[in-house]
């Protein structure tokens, strides 16, 4: 991964495990727009301060950057990254006195893939081992440095700069995942890896730049830009059809097995659908046969608590705290809905419900989503 100044390949390395499993992925998913996250913009902000961080343990003049997203955590989190690689570095010293350091390298391995390049958040060169640390802020997924193709890809890169400056034997590759206590090294021989880019990495790349090769759906589908119109995936996941009519207490113990592997896969996929088809529902007016959208349900929520308890307590109503102000419906409850509506009507309001795609025969009225401003039901 890197900070903010990352451009993308189509042929990116942190895509690498998507189009080396399933080639023809990397040219489709050229067909829908690149959206970001507030996942990766946080991502991209802990890069960003890390690099900073890094820089300044260094006495390598940079200047900090600033972002919404930054955190207590976030500090914390990145003082976790630049204390690993500080560590690394005294170790690269231990055998060489004065070791290559590069933070936010562009690193390019287009010898391999088509135009490939990416971002390498920390390359430590020195004699006999070359390491490569990429920072994942992300806690949702545990990533493993071990025969990860992006990691592999940086190393190769790097070798491309340095194999002629220095005896480079093995390759050490390192995720921080700090969020999640995750620190994976993974080490591996130039020779193994140059084997593994001729064997395996060459003729993906080739599939991937040509466009063939086989759809293949598996985890790697989760951030595939193409991953809610995948055919491929949709084929994989109704798989579960054929046993919609048998009976649970006659299935073997491995159907079992299957289906509980398939279902988790099946609920992720279905998820997706869903909100693919709701943001073409409310932003282009799409209509699906059988569904409509409508408001979703909204709680009644006071617009001034201090006004609230000021009009209860002025007409006479003083046990209206329990710690804190009770709620609308308790308060209404102790007022009785007429006198409830008199003192405190013009105090209490109910926010528009974000757009739901549901069934046609929900009782909910239906909403045109041009006419109204809405939000996506999350």
């Amino acid at each position: 991964m890197s900070g903010s100044n990352n451009a993308h390949s189509i042929y990116s390395a942190s895509g690498a495990h998507r189009w080396m499993a399933c080639p023809p992925s990397a040219l489709l998913e050229q067909q829908f727009p690149d959206e970001t996250s507030t996942y990766a913009e946080e991502g991209t902000a802990a890069h960003d301060l890390a690099e900073h961080k890094l820089k300044k343990a260094l006495k390598i003049r940079s200047k900090k950057p600033t972002s919404s997203y930054q955190s207590d955590e976030m500090d914390e989190m990145t003082d976790l990254y630049v204390e690993y690689c500080l560590g690394l570095i005294e170790k690269a010293k231990e055998s060489c006195p004065d070791p290559q350091i590069l933070i936010e390298q562009k690193l390019d391995f287009s010898d391999y893939v088509p135009d490939g390049f990416g971002t390498g958040d920390l390359v430590v060169v020195g004699n006999g081992i070359l390491h490569v640390v990429d920072l994942k802020y992300g806690r949702g997924i545990e990533i493993s440095a071990e025969k990860n193709p992006q990691m592999m890809l940086y190393a190769l890169a790097s070798l491309s700069l340095f194999d002629m400056l220095y005896d480079i034997k093995k390759v050490s590759m390192h995720i921080v995942q700090p969020r999640i206590d995750n620190f994976s090294t993974y080490e591996i021989t130039v020779d193994e890896l140059l084997t593994w880019a001729e064997e395996e990495l060459k003729p993906k790349a080739l599939l991937a730049s040509t466009g063939g090769g086989e759809f293949c759906a598996g985890d790697h589908c989760r951030f595939c830009r193409a991953k809610n119109q995948c055919r491929a995936r949709a084929v994989k996941n109704l798989e579960l059809l054929k046993y919609e009519f048998q009976d649970p207490a006659l299935l073997t113990d491995d159907e079992i097995a299957e289906i509980i592997g398939l279902s988790q896969e099946l609920s992720k996929w279905a998820s997706d659908i869903y909100t693919y088809a709701t943001a073409l529902a409310i932003n282009e007016g799409r209509h699906w046969e059988g569904f409509k959208l409508v408001e979703g349900r909204t709680n009644r929520k006071y617009t001034n608590e201090v006004a609230v308890a000021k009009a209860a307590k002025a007409a006479g109503y003083n046990d209206i705290f329990k710690e804190t102000l009770i709620g609308i419906g308790e308060m209404e409850k102790l007022m009785g809905k007429n006198k409830f509506k008199e003192i405190l009507g013009g105090l209490v309001e109910k926010p528009k419900g974000k757009l739901t795609l549901v069934p046609e025969t929900d009782k909910r009225e239906a909403v045109d989503p041009i006419s109204v401003e809405f939000q996506v039901e999350e």
